[in-house]
């Protein structure tokens, strides 16, 4: 693996706190994906089986009662790692041109089982998105 490649997952908050060998399996894993303006990566209603990093670009996420943008650093679809049989509960579509990580699901169940420390700042991120979401309804 690439210094590169190295210096850029840690950049991303999910993954900053690994070491070089996990970033580097990581790296194994993640396929990078290329979206243009206006394409949907994620569908509502449809099964999930993996997540992606924002690596570039704006997605908006599109929920029920309201829209949420997220960016470079930001993860998505990640609900479909952590339960089993999960439908998207929202809709994503590009709304700039984006570059991602794909990660899928039994790929990060591996990585989450030798370096169970990359679900703190996922969890944190989970718990950011369920307190502004609550916010939102009150």
């Amino acid at each position: 693996m690439s210094r590169d490649a190295i210096d850029l997952l840690r950049a991303i908050p999910i993954f900053s706190q690994l070491d070089a060998q996990a970033l580097g399996q990581v790296a194994s894993i993640a396929s990078r994906l290329d979206a243009a303006k206006g394409s949907v990566l994620i569908e509502r209603a449809q099964p999930g089986s993996g997540m992606f990093v924002i690596l570039q670009g704006t997605v908006v996420v599109e929920l029920r009662e309201r829209t949420v943008e997220l960016g470079a650093g930001e993860f998505i679809g990640e609900l479909s790692l952590l339960t089993d049989h999960v439908q998207r509960s929202a809709r994503v579509r590009a709304t700039t041109d984006v570059s991602c990580l794909a990660i899928g699901r039994a790929e990060f169940a591996d990585l989450l089982e030798q370096h169970p420390r990359i679900a703190v700042p996922m969890l944190s991120g989970l718990a950011r998105r369920l307190l502004e979401t609550v916010e939102q309804r009150t």
